[in-house]
């Protein structure tokens, strides 16, 4: 659920962040690119963070734990994991130097001296900055590959290289990996080294510009995570955009930007945000130059940190600020203009839940299956809590999409969490309450033992007809919450994968409300996200580690060993309780082995879920490998059988659906040995675009399996009092439904008999 290492975040922003610039600049640096100044020192309001931090987690933390040299050892090892999980930067050399530390970190932060942890972040900034040096060295003299060599580019179970020369070793086979992708995808050696040497440049930049507030955020995290994979520490300018994502709302001029080169690119615009209003900014467009105001003076963000111009741009509401941008279409030696704004405050639609409707036909019958898609269980809990009757809500808004569902005719629904983290507990409880009328939902124990039942009291349902929940391996927390709940109920088929398995509560701690700055200021401790209880199921069982099983599985991804919560050494034990009072409200046993075996027998003759099994083997054969050839023969024939491969799946899916998409972007669907950020921005926009438009395998399999749910209720009203919740008796508009003529439907006799 978050990024494991530091490189991984940097390679990230670099992806979006890469800065064109020679040798002799980088020596004197941009005169208007914020570089930090190293090294880098804790100030007084981290250290003091830091302890109340400590305060917090070994006092009221779930599973509390003492810090002392024990906890400093694993912070020790966390800590070098999220630096250099890849082991590509440190030296065994190094390692030994630090080693006195690993029994020292505990102290660092009792004592309120962080140097020992910000002197390792120190060399990690020094050394990742000789090796992108050092890569780009070796762009002079190019590289022989006719040889037998290979390189190891997974890296987590490998040593520390053992000395300079051995890093040094690994470097020149890593860098000769980066320049035979790029000549593999058809690039002369002076684009290869034109591209390389940008790219290194670039991240030697971002390197350049980490902060002390990264290199505590990066500690804290070690620490944080130690106690437990889900509590973690949020620095300031982390904790603002956790808020904004949680309440789907900030104030500002409602645009996605993007770092790309020097400048800052207008990604997207937000619908009825002041820039989209405006019609003067466009996608595409570069910021140059932020003003606060109708006359302050702009101030040149060339080459900033994305998040340093963002925090210029976002603002109290009603405020005015200038954007100096240089339009899209005329490059960036084009006309500058400025365009004067006023901030407001703008909703995140994009993570907002949606709706749709998917029709199936089969048998010349043709129903309507809704789906509402929710990327996250979101509420704004600033509003929630002064009262705002209209606060920001997933449940209200999922409500409000079932009646537009419902007066469309929709004859399922499906409620899509995939890739679902999470959020909001109270959203959980009272979205089960939309499909059960009431009763509980969820059992919650504290760090004490003591059981708390939560769940809806609001009586009446929003959606009383067949119900499907669709999951992967994605869906946690407040999803597996909701999904649990349906299951348990007997409300709605579970279908997908098993999910997450994250069974774990977290509350949000404000440190400046409990500590104080030494001049009388407000200090800025940021947040602590910190484990408080376990949740249970009403049955009595735990989601922790094991999940929420499917009623019908589909294939696993294969991301199983890499992702999930048993993927974490110290992931809580699966434990369990006693049930809660409750009483399902239907029997799906009814019907599930004849949805099974009809699900089954479709698939089999499907040639889109075919194809998507040999793409999921191909994906999963692919991502087994740790290694690969540094020889261009070699490589060359085996970029020429995946070629073969990937040109057979567009056939088959131009054969399934007649698009053209897939065959007119024959060109990316290898690797390109681009970074995104070296791609256009309308190539990668484009791309996205089609990911989109593509065929969605799970979602419509999942909607004929609704389309059957119809079929066998309409051929029986006696299994529909026995599926439907309540006994059908809320159901008053389905129910009606069944008395009108239906063709082809399947004998009620080929249903298993109920057994409960």
């Amino acid at each position: 659920m978050k990024l494991r290492s530091l490189l991984a975040l940097l390679l990230a922003l670099t992806v979006t962040c890469v800065f064109a610039q020679s040798a002799a600049d980088l020596g004197a640096g941009h005169p208007h690119r914020k570089a930090s100044v190293w090294p880098l020192k804790p100030t007084v309001t981290e250290a003091q963070a830091a302890q109340l931090s400590a305060r917090f987690l070994t006092r009221f933390h779930y599973a509390a734990q003492p810090l002392d040299d024990a906890m400093s050892q694993r912070i020790y090892k966390a800590y070098f994991k999220l630096l250099d999980g890849e082991k590509v930067f440190f030296t065994q050399q190094d390692m030994d130097k630090f080693a006195p530390l690993k029994t020292k970190l505990d102290d660092a932060i009792w004592n309120e001296d962080l140097s020992a942890p910000f002197s390792i972040f120190n060399l990690y900034l020094q050394r990742a900055v000789e090796r992108m040096t050092y890569a780009r060295s070796l762009l002079k003299q190019g590289f022989d590959f006719t040889t037998s060599e290979t390189y190891t580019f997974d890296r987590k179970k490998a040593d520390w290289p053992k000395d300079q020369a051995a890093l040094n070793e690994l470097w020149r086979k890593r860098t000769m990996n980066d320049w035979l992708r790029l000549k593999l995808a058809g690039k002369t050696d002076a684009e290869i080294r034109q591209t390389l040497d940008k790219r290194y440049a670039g991240y030697i930049e971002r390197v350049r510009q980490l902060d002390g507030e990264d290199a505590f955020q990066t500690f804290m995290t070690a620490y944080a995570e130690t106690t437990d994979p889900h509590t973690d520490y949020l620095s300031p300018r982390a904790a603002e955009n956790f808020d904004i994502s949680m309440k789907l709302s900030l104030e500002g001029i409602g645009a996605v930007l993007q770092a790309r080169d020097d400048y800052t690119q207008i990604r997207e615009l937000v619908p009825g945000g002041p820039a989209a209003k405006s019609g003067k900014i466009q996608v595409g467009d570069r910021i140059v130059g932020i003003g606060q105001g109708d006359s302050g003076p702009i101030t040149d963000v060339i080459g900033w940190r994305l998040d340093d111009v963002v925090n210029r741009i976002r603002g109290k509401k009603d405020t005015t600020l200038r954007l100096e941008i240089i339009p899209a279409d005329t490059g960036v030696d084009g006309k500058h203009e400025i365009v004067t704004l006023v901030r407001k405050k703008v909703s995140i639609e994009e993570q907002a839940a949606k709706k749709k409707i998917v029709e199936i036909k089969d048998g010349g019958i043709t129903r309507k299956i809704g789906v509402i898609e929710l990327p996250t269980f979101y509420s704004d809990f600033g509003a929630r809590s002064e009262g705002d009757k209209n606060f920001k809500s997933a449940t209200r808004d999922v409500a409000k999409l079932i009646g537009e569902l419902k007066a469309a005719g929709v004859q399922g629904l499906i409620m899509d969490l995939r890739n679902n983290g999470g959020g909001s507990l109270a959203e959980a409880d009272s979205m089960t309450g939309l499909f059960i009328d009431k009763g509980p939902v969820v059992q919650v124990r504290d760090a004490k033992g003591h059981v708390e039942v939560q769940g809806s009291d609001t009586p009446g349902m929003a959606w009383s007809g067949p119900l499907a929940v669709l999951v992967n391996r994605g869906s946690a927390s407040a999803s597996e919450i909701f999904t649990a709940a349906i299951q348990d109920y007997h409300r709605g088929l579970i279908v997908g994968e098993p999910t997450f398995g994250k069974g774990t509560v977290q509350n949000l701690v404000d440190l400046d409300r409990f500590g104080s700055s030494p001049d009388g200021g407000k200090p800025q401790y940021g947040d602590l996200k910190m484990t408080i209880a376990e949740f249970f199921r009403i049955n009595g069982g735990s989601t922790q580690l094991k999940g929420v099983t499917p009623d019908i599985e589909y294939p696993k991804s294969g991301d199983d060993k890499e992702f999930g919560e048993s993927t974490y050494d110290n992931a809580l034990p699966w434990t369990q309780i006693a049930p809660a009072s409750y009483q399902p409200v239907a029997n799906l046993d009814a019907y599930l082995p004849q949805l099974e075996q009809d699900h089954l027998a479709r698939v089999a003759k499907s040639p889109a879920w075919k194809l998507m099994l040999d793409e999921l083997a191909q994906y999963k054969s692919m991502r087994d490998k740790t290694s690969v050839s540094l020889n261009f023969a070699t490589r060359e024939a085996e970029r020429k059988q995946q070629d073969a491969i990937q040109a057979g799946f567009r056939a088959r899916q131009k054969a399934i659906d007649g698009s053209d998409a897939y065959l007119k972007d024959e060109d990316t669907s290898l690797d390109d040995g681009l970074d995104a950020s070296e791609r256009s921005l309308k190539s990668e926009l484009k791309q996205e675009k089609d990911a989109k438009k593509a065929k969605d395998v799970y979602l419509d399999e999942t909607a004929h399996i609704l389309f059957d749910v119809d079929g066998l209720i309409q051929a029986s009203p006696t299994l529909a009092a026995q599926v439907l919740p309540y006994g059908g008796k809320y159901s008053a508009d389905f129910m009606a439904s069944l008395a009108k003529p239906v063709a082809a439907a399947k004998p009620a006799a080929a249903v298993a008999p109920a057994t409960h």
